[in-house]
């Protein structure tokens, strides 16, 4: 292995990390951080400071490792290239957590309620006491507070009276209770929530800033984050670079860094092993072309979403975040309702904003060489032609029509009893439609709690979540192509079952595949898909403890299907699953080491397994 020659690559992207960190910058300012003026708060100094310093780190590493790689000789051949792009990942992994541990960035309160008082609630992740109705009233009122809490007027009106004071009070005096409960004016705080009573938030630590910061680079969406609103608990400069992670891994670090730089020869090692998937006819012979196609496409749909969106009512903020998240399939959005969240402030925008954003997941999804054939060569006989293109959009379409028929006759849509048919039917379209484009190109935005929706319609999610977009595209997954040839390479096995003597060749498109390693390929690339699943789904069943699920037999029961939906949406870089990790939940009350695992499980589905797994055989470190 030729370490030095590894560090200079690794050198590059310390330096691509640092450098896009300052783009963050500029929204610690009141001026620009601000998505509403009524979401103003002053200078987010904590924010800025921990951009600054992990700004600094980034530039440290780059120093250290291109003086350690000043000698660097030699060309970067399969195995260096396979170590440059599991590496580099890892490493992005690390400075882009690091500033949502130093800026104190909350993930959650410290306080679950479940159903009813005689369930004992958790304070810190820990089952305590049950407590007393009056009790759970008042900590259902702080929760839904949020971090701001209510002032003592707000509580005295809420029960006539002190008593959900008196009731504070006595949780407060309980050991258990004493840190999570802030008294009125007992800690320095912003002016809306000096005086109030409230519930402390927990800060981020090493393993949730790991989870976050691989989530956004390997596009998986999943968080850890419960309040994304409350500029107090997370900066808006933080929110940015959350979402700028995003945009580097959307297409990929080194294509990044491919484009930027220029690598010769080893332009071609790096970007086989960072979009591994099988390979379209189109591409360019050079590999830095073909990377600039790449991301000139990606970045000139990312500018016109942001167009489109700001043109239809979001902040800059808002819209490039969002233009971020849907062209990466990532799916990190700035409130707590996701893209829902503009519906409900306003319909009429709302509708055509989820729709725009349908449009640009397609777009998102679909390989790039055919955006290129038709935007640059408007040959649009491409698109029909291809075989994936094809499967990709069949599946889309009979998803949906499937999840709408089964929602509407199970009543998952009707907001109302006295609601029309006609009425009914357009929220199932643009309710089902968002969420099984959403899904399938692994974007994982949300309009509509699916997890609420019948079994048929869930199961049709759950299994969308191991289809993916096609290959060549930013979506995660399986990818479209993948099954199109593991179906094939079935039919052939069980044609040479009773015709062992007939000899054919595998197609696609009509047209034999030349690569005879391919079909040994992709059964490898499922076996390990499904061993890495289950292994990984009895992992936490065995190890992730049941308070995880609360305190109820009912939600227990559900750790089954909950873990298996996490493990897919991790390893397929969806984001949301069901239960515990479903539309309007998170991933923050896991274990760390379940989080840890996570985060690796979301490596090996971007980086489609061999460039991580490779980083753990001795074998593979050793000189030629």
């Amino acid at each position: 292995m030729n370490f030095r020659l590894v560090c200079k690559f690794l050198s590059i992207v310390s330096l691509l990390i640092g450098i896009t960190m300052t783009f963050s910058l500029p929204w610690a300012f009141p001026a620009l951080g601000h998505r509403t003026s009524e979401a103003a708060v002053g200078f987010e100094t904590a924010g800025f400071q921990s951009l600054v310093i992990s700004i600094g780190v980034c530039f440290i590493c780059w120093g250290a490792l291109s003086y350690y790689a000043r000698t660097a000789k030699g060309e970067l051949f399969r195995k260096e290239a396979m170590a440059v792009v599991g590496l580099s990942w890892v490493l992005a992994t690390v400075l882009g957590g690091l500033p949502f541990v130093m800026s104190g960035t909350a993930r959650s309160l410290s306080v679950r309620l479940f159903e009813a008082p005689d369930h004992p609630p958790q304070v810190f992740n820990q089952n305590v006491e049950p407590i007393t109705t009056l009790q759970f009233r008042l900590v259902t009122i702080l929760i839904d507070a949020h971090a701001v809490g209510v002032s003592k007027e707000q509580l005295v009106a809420a029960d006539e009276g002190d008593k959900l004071i008196d009731a504070f009070n006595e949780l407060k005096a309980l050991p258990e209770w004493s840190d999570a409960l802030i008294a009125p004016e007992e800690e320095p705080a912003p002016g809306d929530r000096f005086d109030h009573y409230r519930i402390r938030p927990i800060k981020m630590n090493l393993a949730d800033a790991l989870f976050e910061s691989q989530s956004g680079f390997s596009t998986t969406g999943a968080t850890v984050i419960a309040n994304l609103e409350d500029p107090v608990l997370v900066p808006h400069c933080i929110l940015f670079w959350r979402s700028s992670t995003h945009l580097l891994g959307g297409l990929g670090i080194i294509v990044l860094f491919v484009v930027v730089l220029g690598q010769g020869s080893a332009g071609k090692a790096l970007m086989h092993n960072e979009m591994p998937g099988p390979s379209k006819e189109g591409a360019h012979s050079r590999m830095q072309q073909t990377a600039w196609y790449f991301t000139a496409i990606y970045l000139a749909l990312n500018a016109v979403l942001t167009v489109i969106l700001w043109l239809l009512g979001m902040t800059v903020f808002d819209a490039l975040c969002h233009a971020f998240g849907t062209m990466a399939t990532g799916g990190f959005s700035t409130f707590n309702d996701s893209l829902g969240h503009f519906y409900k402030a306003d319909p009429y925008t709302g509708f055509w904003i989820e729709y725009v954003v349908i449009v640009f997941m397609v777009l998102a999804g679909m390989n790039f060489m055919l955006l290129y054939f038709l935007v640059v060569k408007r040959r649009l006989i491409a698109l029909w032609k291809d075989v994936e293109w094809r499967t990709y959009m069949a599946v889309l379409g009979i998803a949906t029509a499937l999840v709408i028929a089964f929602g509407m006759s199970y009543g998952d849509f009707r907001s109302n009893p006295d609601q029309t048919v006609w009425s009914e039917a357009s929220d199932a379209l643009r309710y089902g439609l968002f969420q099984v484009v959403s899904i399938m190109t692994t974007t994982g935005y949300g309009t509509h709690d699916f997890d609420g929706w019948n079994s048929f319609g869930r199961g049709v999610l759950f299994l969308l979540m191991f289809v993916g977009g096609c290959a060549g595209s930013t979506g995660g997954g399986l990818k479209v192509i993948r099954h199109i040839l593991f179906h094939k390479i079935l039919y052939l096995q069980i044609e040479k079952a009773y015709h062992p003597s007939v000899i054919r060749p595998l197609r696609l498109g009509g047209k034999p595949v030349d690569d005879p390693d391919l079909q040994q390929n992709i059964l490898v690339y499922f076996g390990l898909i499904l061993v890495l699943f289950v292994f990984s789904w009895m992992a936490i069943i065995t190890l992730e403890p049941d308070a995880t699920w609360g305190t109820s037999q009912v939600h227990i029961e559900h750790k089954l299907i909950d873990s298996a939906t996490s493990v897919a949406a991790t390893l397929n870089n969806i984001g949301p699953g069901l239960g515990v990790i479903g539309a309007t939940q998170n991933y923050s009350n896991f274990t760390w080491w379940t989080k840890l695992l996570f985060v690796w499980l979301m490596m090996l589905g971007r980086l489609e397994i061999f460039a991580v797994a490779v980083l753990f055989v001795p074998s593979f470190w050793r000189s030629r």
